[in-house]
């Protein structure tokens, strides 16, 4: 049973328990009634309306505004009746209105299924003003006396409090549901890890050994497959992504770790932090992009045997920083301003526009014979602009 139909469950106990209590309440007190046949008119309806309101709000399909909006016009309308059949006296008096409790439970259903707090709080404010309405429309306004308010007052409270527990409680329900759903994706992960250990690893590994003892054309097939094996034992390694910090901030935030650990190889060597580095998954992919296409730019212009670092840093002061280095020949401080001339725009766009694009800034140090190292520094909070 989940956590929302309990909670419904409650609410119709709630409500025929309050029903009972205002029968009993109106049995005792109707031959003190103006209009003593109203009264146990004012009940028929409570009780039509419990009964309906009991499997009404048990239907996902038919539990929603219009249902509340009914059943809190229901509950002001049996208090609005209590002008006409009480008598004048029993109303300056302070006597209860005739559905006494029954009317909260009306703020506890918008508590429930109107979203939280704000939802019950209002509610609660509609069943106060139909309470002092009573006595105005009794032509009693200054009759409004301590038990009145004592009465409003408590049903803000339950407004208040039931609705911020509601949400408490559906925060914790999604907080468990994605757990067991890591904990399920984590189980498979390691099932499929154990599979390709046992047999895509251990191939590529013969591959790589073999091909590096042929030599020739075999070496080259050789590095290929230890890169796809270095790539495929980081896949399986990684964890999955992180969850969200909070259940009712982002729900797409994830762990950039996981994202860079995959351009992992035996020519890259990619350093992260130990702990996750949550962000955005959006910007998270725009900076795993960039990166690809700063480690692009070393395969292609680069000698073969060039090694690269991709170093992942979170300083905790709101930003991140992406570092990409080779051990390349370098270039001309000019080079990236020629190529931008010419039309060949990699650097430009692939790297500079996207991390622009976040926020964030790119540094390239570069110059002949010492290699290329590009800087990106992108904010945690970093979106599209």
């Amino acid at each position: 049973m989940g956590l929302e139909v309990a909670l419904w469950r409650a609410v119709a106990f709630y409500r025929v328990a309050s029903l009972l209590y205002a029968a009993v309440l109106i049995a005792m007190n109707s031959d003190g009634y103006a209009h003593p046949l109203g009264g146990w008119a004012v009940l028929a309806v409570m009780a039509l309306w419990t009964l309906h309101a009991t499997f009404a709000f048990r239907d996902p399909r038919r539990r929603g505004r219009p249902l509340l909006v009914a059943d809190l016009a229901v509950a002001s309308g049996c208090v609005l009746a209590t002008a006409w059949v009480e008598s004048a006296a029993n109303i300056a008096a302070g006597r209860p209105t005739l559905p006494v409790a029954w009317v909260a439970a009306a703020v506890l259903s918008w508590a429930v299924g109107g979203g939280g707090k704000r939802a019950g709080v209002a509610a609660a404010l509609v069943i106060g003003i139909a309470n002092v309405l009573v006595h105005v429309i009794a032509g009693m306004p200054g009759s409004v006396g301590s038990r009145t308010f004592n009465g409003i007052v408590l049903l803000f409270l339950a407004g208040l409090v039931v609705g911020h527990v509601v949400k408490l409680a559906m925060d914790a329900e999604a907080r468990l549901a994605r757990a067991v759903e890591l904990e399920a994706a984590t189980r498979e992960r390691e099932r499929l890890a154990r599979r390709i250990h046992d047999s895509v690893l251990q191939v590529l590994a013969m591959v790589r050994r073999r091909g590096a003892e042929m030599g020739g054309e075999a070496a080259e097939l050789a590095r290929l497959a230890g890169e796809q094996e270095a790539a495929l034992r980081a896949l399986v390694g990684a964890g999955p992504p992180a969850a969200p910090r909070r259940a009712d901030g982002p729900a797409d935030e994830v762990d950039l770790r996981t994202l860079l650990d995959r351009h992992g190889s035996p020519s890259v060597t990619v350093s992260t932090p130990a702990t996750p580095v949550p962000l955005a998954e959006p910007a998270a992919r725009e900076v795993e992009a960039a990166v690809a296409a700063a480690l692009d730019n070393v395969h292609r212009h680069c000698p073969s045997g060039t090694r690269a670092w991709v170093l992942l840093e979170d300083d905790g002061d709101g930003r991140i920083t992406v570092s990409v280095r080779d051990d390349g020949p370098g270039m001309p401080r000019d080079r990236l301003a020629e190529a931008a001339a010419d039309g060949r725009l990699g650097v430009a766009q692939s790297i500079r526009g996207r991390v622009r694009d976040l926020g964030g800034t790119v540094t390239v140090d570069s110059a002949p014979g010492r290699g290329t190292e590009i800087e990106m520094t992108v904010p945690l909070t970093g979106g599209h602009r």
